[in-house]
């Protein structure tokens, strides 16, 4: 086996060489099964030919895949294929298609998209979601007009290297889709559907699975047409090897597919077995063993788990156990200021562009006034918490007494299960104090089409709703302590029931009973 050697320095400052062990240099032994990987030539022509045969008839009709079939100016094309694929990160399709039409129309070019702010790039991208995606869009583009004189990169390789926020996911899309660069692209649907072809059950985002993968698409992708090679995998996996309920009757690649085939054979000898059964014949049938692995229970691609007959192909791709969301409440204030004459306006404040060490969550956004609850802290020190964040804001004394509670709202973010608890006041005059936040005062009209999370937009929600409930001078939704005091004492009447007998329960001869005129129901007082 050939060595490479590295230079150690060892503490006498001499020179020691160490053998060091490339990956592909492993013995066989070590090696993965052939029958997780393609290795015959003709299976990978006919693999290409089905698969873009069934893109060719059945891929949908979407903006910038226009763009980059038609469009003849490289930096344009490249460019538009960029923001898609920042788009479609972690967002649906049908979610993102208006966006990035607006998108277009209004930053048509890198250099125009340079020329933006970051504010009106947030203002944009609101709604759409993991908004640091928009700012490292923005910040790429100011790079490529200021350090690479306007011009994309013309390379897979350049793409990965110089743009912020593209990985190797990212950097393939765009250079097979828009410069052609003969590579694999493997993102979340890719994953599922190589794993299903190939049997592949370790877990799918380990580093050696990973790399596999990577592997199989590079040496499966059409070299004519790399691009639509990649976007058919996206797209089979997106329409038809799907997560859950997959259309494998509809799959242009069945025949490829181990998993497919497992499910078959293994359907097909559990109905011999039975209809032995019933004839009482010979139990030894001519159903052919399941294919498999060679190296089956010593092989790190194979399942590590027991086959689930009920999951069929969905046995693949095997993922671990998410991380439940991390938990936080955050108090939040509906500030209303209405001066005479004037436009009711409410109270935005800005949050810092960077955090300590890198872009906080909604980084650069507007929001309500806010501050995450530490554990612990109880629900009568809500109002006097947020009294004091008003004086710091505004310079404004208020009374606890004035801040009424409009209710709860739940937003997930990818990581974080977050509970607003809604809080509103008016105020009749301000003198805004020294403050560290960027302040706004805005319309209603205003704050909808501001640079806002979707989770503002459902807290101005709730509290236009509650407003609607009834006039001002009906009483306002419980505060959380009142609440608790009314389901308290509704929990107590229950219990007094329960200790009397409970409801009266009719006998059943009740429900046959000849029908009699009806009683005139005495009066309460009688």
């Amino acid at each position: 086996m050939a060595l490479e050697y590295t230079e150690v320095i060892t503490s006498s400052n001499k020179k020691k060489r160490k053998p060091n062990v490339k990956e592909d240099e492993l013995s066989e032994q070590q090696q993965p099964s052939t029958y997780h990987f393609f290795h015959d030539p003709s299976e990978i022509s006919l693999f290409r030919t089905q698969l873009l045969h069934w893109y060719d008839q059945n891929k949908r009709e979407l903006p910038w895949r226009t763009v980059a079939m038609t469009e003849p100016d490289v930096n344009i094309r490249t460019y538009a294929v960029w923001v898609s694929e920042i788009m479609l990160q972690q967002t649906q399709v049908a979610t993102v298609i208006d966006y990035y039409k607006k998108w277009m129309k209004r930053w048509p070019t890198v250099e125009k998209l340079a020329a933006g702010t970051l504010e009106e790039v947030n203002q944009m991208w609101a709604g759409l979601g993991y908004y640091s995606r928009g700012r490292r869009l923005h910040e790429g583009a100011k790079k490529v007009v200021s350090d690479l004189d306007g011009q994309m990169p013309r390379t897979t390789e350049g793409l990965l290297k110089q743009l912020p926020g593209v990985g190797r996911y990212t950097a393939g899309a765009i250079g097979s889709i828009a410069l052609g660069q003969v590579t694999g692209a493997v993102d979340g649907n890719v994953i599922r559907v190589l794993c299903r072809v190939r049997a592949i059950g370790a877990d799918s985002t380990s580093p050696t699975v990973t790399d596999a993968l990577w592997k199989i698409a590079d040496r499966i992708v059409e070299p004519e047409r790399p691009g639509d090679f990649n976007q058919s995998m996206m797209e089979l996996g997106a329409r038809v090897c799907t997560p859950k309920s997959p259309l494998c009757s509809q799959c242009p690649i069945q025949t490829h597919c181990h998993a497919f085939r497992k499910v078959s054979i293994k359907h097909e000898k559990d109905s011999k077995t039975l209809l032995s059964k019933l004839t009482a014949a010979n139990l030894n049938t001519s159903v052919p063993d399941i294919e498999n692995c060679s190296a089956a229970g010593s092989c790190n691609f194979c399942l590590s788990e027991d086959w689930d007959p009920q999951l069929g192909v969905q046995n693949y791709p095997r993922k671990p156990v998410k991380k439940a969301p991390r938990v936080e409440k955050t108090l939040t204030c509906i500030v209303e200021w209405q001066r005479a004459g004037e436009e009711m306006v409410y109270l935005l404040t800005q949050r810092p562009s960077k955090g300590k060490t890198k872009p906080g969550l909604l980084a650069g956004m507007w929001e309500l006034p806010s501050m995450l609850l530490e554990a612990g802290v109880s629900e009568n020190k809500h109002k006097s918490l947020l009294c004091s964040m008003m004086q710091k804001l505004l310079g404004t004394s208020l009374d606890t007494d004035s801040l009424q509670f409009v209710g709860e709202v739940v937003h997930i973010f990818s990581h974080i299960h977050q509970t607003y608890i809604v809080f509103s006041v008016c105020v009749s005059d301000c003198s805004e104090a020294e403050q560290e936040q960027n302040i706004s005062w805005l319309t209603k009209s205003a704050v909808q089409g501001a640079a806002v999370s979707t989770g503002v937009k459902k807290i101005m929600k709730l509290y236009e709703s509650s407003n609607n409930v009834g006039s001002k001078d009906k009483k306002r939704k419980l505060s959380p302590q009142a609440g608790k005091e009314k389901r308290a004492n509704k929990t107590k009447k229950l219990k007094d029931v329960a200790t009397n007998g409970g409801p009266k329960q009719l006998c059943l001869s009740k429900f046959f009973s000849t029908s009699k005129p009806a009683v005139k129901a005495k009066s309460k007082n009688s």
